[in-house]
């Protein structure tokens, strides 16, 4: 016999005795996952609610690939954008819009533009501010002078926006339908003047009268009244010091521009006028100036240095 031990059998083929136990293990983990998925319920609106809130916290934005080339852009402009721009991470040019049939997109303004026109807005208003001021200051300086005349009905006085307005009245002023000034008013005409060369502006005297026609004698109309009416009155503002022939202009309105209607004895007397308007400065013409006021267009308005104003008035007779 030989002293070799004897071979061994093979062992028998197959898994290890381990996976066995592991496999039932991972078995009874999965039924009872299972049966926890199995007793829980599903809420669908609070799932809304959650994706709802992902989606505006992180952003969600659908991207379409261009087929053609985007509206807006140029050979020479490459990254023109017809939105405004976004800040973004990536090197990438971007366009926003919402009507691509368009075959030009409005860019919008810059605000160096905005800036600018704002600007102009407020040395608008500043302008304004200013004539107002300067305009009641010199109404209450007539005013000062003339309150006698004032309070006994022969002259009045106001203010029109950037317009001082003096009126005299035909009583104690002139006779009836006569252009002669009566002599105890002529000193006041003429202190008129001497307080006007102290004040800057364009002076317009406009004649009026009430719309009884004139029969007979010197005048032929109301127009022919009325105008040599004004021309009367500047002959007199003239006499003073200071006081330039360029400054003023005439007018002659006769029954065309009544402050009360020719219904009445005290109202026609209250037509019969002459009226002394200080346009004050450079004058922007205040009816303009109050309609870009309200409008806010300010590239339209000019305010040059010494504009002399212009006063249309086609139903009126101007020497």
């Amino acid at each position: 016999m030989s002293d070799a031990p004897p071979p061994s059998k093979q062992e028998a083929g197959g898994a290890p005795a381990w996976v066995m136990t592991f496999a039932d293990l991972m078995s009874l983990l999965m039924c009872f996952f299972v049966l926890l998925l199995s007793f829980s319920e599903m809420d669908v609106l609070k799932f809304k609610q959650l994706s709802g809130s992902m989606e505006r916290a992180f952003g969600v934005q659908r991207k379409i690939k261009a087929k053609e080339i985007p509206k807006g852009t140029s050979v020479v402009m490459k990254e023109f954008s017809s939105g405004r721009p976004d800040p973004t991470a990536l090197p990438v040019v971007r366009q926003h819009t919402t009507e691509d049939l368009k075959r030009h997109l409005k860019v919008p303004e810059s605000g160096k533009k905005d800036d600018a026109e704002a600007e102009k807005q407020k040395q608008i208003e500043i302008h304004i501010k200013e004539v107002q001021v300067a305009v009641e200051a010199d109404a209450t300086e007539i005013k000062k002078a003339f309150s006698k005349q004032i309070a006994s009905g022969l002259l009045e006085v106001e203010t029109d926006k950037s317009r001082v307005i003096v009126r005299i009245q035909e009583k104690g002023s002139f006779p009836s339908g006569s252009a002669r000034l009566m002599s105890q008013f002529e000193p006041v005409v003429t202190e008129i003047g001497n307080v006007l060369s102290n004040i800057e502006g364009q002076i317009i005297i406009a004649g009026h009268t009430d719309n009884i026609p004139i029969s007979g004698g010197r005048f032929r109309s109301n127009w022919e009244l009325s105008a040599a009416r004004s021309a009367t009155v500047m002959n007199y503002l003239m006499q003073a010091k200071n006081l330039k022939e360029e400054r003023f202009v005439l007018e002659g309105h006769a029954d065309k521009a009544p402050l009360a209607p020719n219904d009445s004895g005290e109202n026609r007397a209250r037509n019969r006028r002459v009226e002394v308007v200080i346009i004050k400065g450079d004058d922007v013409e205040s009816d303009v100036i109050e309609a870009l006021k309200q409008a806010g267009d300010a590239e339209k308005v000019s305010i040059p240095a010494n504009s002399a104003p212009t006063r249309p008035a086609p139903d009126s007779a101007t020497q």
